[in-house]
């Protein structure tokens, strides 16, 4: 009796013993859930951290540049069409004063012609004495540079009728150059006197 008391209660300590130890297992098993628990938490908390500090940060510089990168290409796109129509303004005035020009100098001609044609030969006398001055300046240009004119004659006191002699030759010059004869000057204005 004494050894199945001993027995029972070495089995009795034995079942208690692995209750202990199966509880704690089972203490075990709740703390190492807890410790995942609190593991996967700050895993958690160290990506949302990662994301505010990192990644948002990083994303919100990437849509700055990439939206920089976009107003500079529109910005482009603007100036290259600004500069595309002040080139079209440009030819389109630059046309339009050549085309406002030509209708003017082809208004002038018209006006000439039509002055030509009624007063004959008196209007082109005039034109060609208005012309007269400028003809006269553009021979005259080469002798502006000139110091001193030496004629040099083989008869003495002959450098007057030189002098005629040039003068006597200008009609003729005119009359070459514009077809005009100067000899018949004295018969325009009477001709123009009476068309007026």
């Amino acid at each position: 009796q004494t050894a199945e008391a001993q027995l029972a209660y070495e089995l009795q300590s034995a079942r208690e013993q692995q209750k202990i130890r199966q509880e704690e297992i089972e203490i075990e098993v709740v703390q190492r859930r807890k410790q995942i628990e609190v593991e996967e938490k700050e895993i958690i908390r160290m990506e949302k951290e990662l994301i505010a500090t990192v990644k948002r940060p990083a994303e919100a510089e990437a849509y700055r540049i990439q939206q920089i990168a976009e107003g500079e290409k529109v910005k482009q796109v603007l100036i290259a069409q600004a500069e595309a129509e002040k080139i079209l303004k440009i030819g389109e005035a630059e046309a339009f004063v050549i085309e406002a020009i030509g209708m003017a100098e082809a208004e002038g001609m018209k006006l000439k012609a039509e002055a030509l044609q009624k007063y004959g030969e008196a209007a082109q006398l005039g034109l060609v004495l208005d012309a007269l001055p400028e003809i006269a300046a553009k021979v005259a240009a080469p002798l502006s540079k000139v110091d001193e004119i030496v004629i040099l004659s083989g008869e003495s006191g002959s450098t007057m009728s030189e002098v005629n002699r040039l003068l006597a030759e200008i009609p003729a010059s005119v009359r070459a150059i514009t077809g005009v004869d100067l000899t018949k000057v004295s018969q325009a204005p009477a001709a123009s006197s009476s068309c007026g």
